[in-house]
């Protein structure tokens, strides 16, 4: 019998990068979108996902859209950092009374926000958590609730990984910061030191770890947080440098002036709250992967400059005879 995920979140970055690996490994796909007609229209799968009319603040909706599921996919975030405890903790309380009333496994895709310098510069899955920001301490409340869950018989997987990046619409650090998405890359703006390290994670190979693990459930503790170790470029300038490779020049680097930004703060949300993570760019901190590896033998990892280069082209910064000559060269 062919297994069933449901994603919820599927027009985020996450979601929809997981949806095509659950696709492409042959699972049936089921999404909860408040607006199917849109979904259906942008993204690219069509018919071949099950479309489900709803909203992830709306725990029948939720309940009603995870029946049958084997697997859940929370991957559904208040946009642009604001409103995190309004919005995320009532949505992972309706999505773990799905997977409860399923029976399916909650999957969540965790960050570094929960731990603090006590348990920098490497991070095995059980790290102290001593988070030093806001959204950090509700990140921690979320994982305690899915760890309370685990012994009503909720079961979930933690998936930690550090800068997400790979998407056509890439709201990371990299597209919102570094580079400017539809534009041909002229500089690169670095947001921290470009000489301290960074662990960065490409969402096409966030996702096959997904659908990996979700085909070793068995293996799996009812709880489990499972730390993804990605690409951690060491300095943390390297990514400045698979920039330049890939649009074939040397482009310049700028440093984000994060003191010129300070004024405007209290009247943008989005960037107000992107500052408090300021701190991640300034300290070097890396995940370790033991787990992970213990139970898949390997962690997909899609080469640096690869998965740079796709990033690029999907988001319309390269030169057509850029990718053209990566292309012949690949």
């Amino acid at each position: 019998m062919t297994a069933t995920a449901l994603i919820i979140g599927i027009s985020g970055n996450i979601g929809t990068a997981t949806a095509a690996a659950f696709l492409a490994h042959g699972w049936r796909v089921r999404a909860l979108a408040r607006d199917v007609a849109s979904a259906r229209r942008d993204l690219p799968f069509g018919e071949r996902v099950d479309w489900r009319q709803g909203d992830a603040l709306d725990r029948d909706d939720m309940v009603q859209a995870a029946a049958g599921a084997d697997v859940i996919l929370h991957a559904a975030n208040p946009p642009g950092y604001r409103r995190w405890r309004e919005l995320a903790l009532p949505m992972l309380d309706n999505a773990i009374a799905a997977a409860g009333a399923s029976g399916a496994r909650l999957l969540f895709p965790g960050n570094i926000y929960p731990y603090g310098p006590d348990a920098w510069p490497v991070l095995p899955e059980d790290a102290p958590q001593h988070p030093v920001s806001r959204k950090g301490r509700i990140r921690v409340e979320m994982e305690q609730r899915l760890r309370a869950a685990a012994g009503r018989g909720v079961r979930s997987l933690i998936l930690r990984a550090g800068d997400y990046f790979g998407s056509a619409r890439d709201s990371s650090w990299l597209g919102a910061v570094m580079v400017k998405p539809g534009r041909r890359v002229t500089a690169v703006t670095y947001p921290g030191d470009p000489g301290v390290g960074h662990a960065w994670a490409y969402l096409p190979d966030v996702a096959e770890t997904f659908v990996r693990l979700a085909a070793r459930d068995a293996a799996l503790e009812p709880f489990e947080r499972i730390h993804f170790a990605g690409h951690h470029l060491d300095p943390g300038g390297a990514m400045v440098e698979a920039i330049r490779r890939a649009v074939g020049k040397a482009v310049p680097m700028r440093r984000l002036p994060w003191w010129l930004l300070k004024p405007v703060m209290p009247f943008n949300e989005t960037l107000r709250e992107a500052a408090e993570m300021r701190y991640l760019w300034f300290n070097d901190i890396a995940l370790d992967n033991t787990r992970l590896v213990e139970l898949l033998g390997d962690e997909p990892r899609t080469p640096l400059d690869t998965a740079v280069a796709e990033t690029l082209g999907r988001m319309g910064c390269l030169d057509p005879r850029t990718e053209d000559a990566a292309a012949k060269s690949g």
